[in-house]
Parts: structure tokens; sequence; C-alpha cells
């Protein structure tokens, strides 16, 4: 069984979020590495994506993420050879037949379902897409496949957390600007962004009512991929992801 942080979002939908465990890549991305573009070899990655979509029970799309806010709305799985989707931020999905997926290794994952409507999301919300406001823009997207904002249920998943995300004061001061709720202090004192609290925050503005959260930072819990925490040994480090699908 591979291990995964499953997350309830309701009867017939898949989710939760992967670990660096149960795949093929060699250190320092052992093992389970989801990301194409961190250096590890593109064979083993390809094998890891096929375990994922084994224990999801469909075909996975992945996106190339910029940190931004566009949201790709998918009806079906994309072609087999196809590695990505585009540039997006958020995937939305309306069919059985294609889970969506978002990769992180520090930055928040965000799964998303309105059951009764048959749809869900994955986003991708770093410093830069939470301001710019992939967050809304995911549920809006959600919202013109037939979902419901307060019938959505969210779950935001394993990420840094506020008492170990720290920035520049002025960087802190830009953020809480626009998204107040994401004011923090490190553990050690200094200034921090807390960015899970800034996506409950926008899910709860913009009628999400059912959010929950993990409560996983990704600088403590050796199960999961930090880019952060490798920079600070000088290495590279994979990504793991938020999966979603609905069930056939």
């Amino acid at each position: 069984m591979l291990p995964v942080v499953e997350v309830d979002l309701g009867p017939g939908v898949r989710a939760g979020f992967t670990t660096r465990l149960g795949g093929v890549s060699d250190p320092p991305w052992d093992a389970l590495n989801l990301g194409l573009e961190v250096g590890d070899a593109t064979a083993r990655v390809l094998v890891n994506r096929q375990v994922v979509e084994r224990w999801v029970g469909a075909r996975v799309a992945f996106a190339s993420q910029v940190h931004g806010a566009a949201v790709r709305v998918l009806s079906g799985p994309p072609a087999r050879s196809a590695t990505s989707v585009g540039l997006y931020d958020a995937l939305v999905s309306t069919s059985s037949s294609v889970a969506v997926a978002v990769l992180v290794a520090d930055c928040v994952p965000v799964l998303l379902a309105d059951v009764e409507a048959g749809v869900v999301g994955a986003v991708h919300a770093g410093r830069r897409g939470l301001v710019a406001g992939v967050i809304q823009g995911a549920v809006d997207a959600l919202v013109g496949a037939g979902a419901r904002a307060g019938r959505l249920r969210a779950v935001v998943g394993p990420s840094i957390s506020g008492a170990a995300y720290e920035v520049p004061a002025a960087m802190r001061d830009e953020v809480v600007g626009a998204l107040p709720e994401t004011w923090a202090t490190t553990a050690w004192g200094t200034p921090a962004l807390d960015l899970p609290a800034g996506v409950a925050a926008v899910l709860a503005r913009v009628g999400v009512r059912d959010v929950r959260c993990v409560g996983i930072c990704t600088t403590a819990d050796e199960r999961f991929y930090s880019h952060r925490l490798a920079g600070r040994h000088g290495g590279p480090t994979g990504r793991f992801a938020g999966v979603i699908r609905l069930e056939g």
C-alpha cells in the first residue's frame, strides 16, 4: 500500500497527499519524487507517477506550475505522452477518468470537492500565487463547472508553517497588506508568513465553509520534501503531490 496521507472530501472522492515513500528515485530525491524539474532522472519520475496513478485509479494530470493564478478545467485525461497540461497552478476535473494533482515542497497544496456537482480541484498556493488570487480563481472555476462554494469541502495540506517560514520584514509587510491572516513570527522570533492560515482565510471569504487543515509542517516532518530545508543543506529535493479524483 502506497504511504499516502488520505483525506475525506466526501463519498466517491479519492484524495490525499503523497509522501516521499514508496518510489524508485535515488537520494537526494528518495524515493517518490514526482517533480520533473528538480534534477531527478526523468525515467524514475515517470515510474513514480505511475505508482500514484495506480493508487488513485486513473490517469493523473500535472501542470507546469509558475506561481500564478491560472486554472485549467479537464473533462478527460491528457495524452499518455503528456507530462504537463500547461502553465497552470490549479487544475479542476469534472470526470472520473482524470485525477488532478499539484506538486509542492513547502508551498500549500489545497484539495477541493463538491460531490453533488461531480467536480474536484487541486491548487498550488505559494506566496506569490496566494497573493495573485489562485484560490479565488480555483473556486471560480469549480463554480463554473457546477459546484457551489457553500457546498465545497476543502483540505489544506502539508506545507511550511508560520513558525518556520522566515521572510524579510518588508516581504511580510507586503503580503500581510493583501492578506492580514498571513502575519506570523517564527519559533525563534523573526518575521514570518503563515501561508496555510492565509489559504484558509481566503477560502472562507469566497464562501467555502468546510475547510480543514492537516496541520503538518514540511520542515518538521521527514515524510515530506521541503525545498527550504534542503536548501539549508545545499542540495536539491523532490516534490510530493496533492492528488484528487472523482471515483466512478
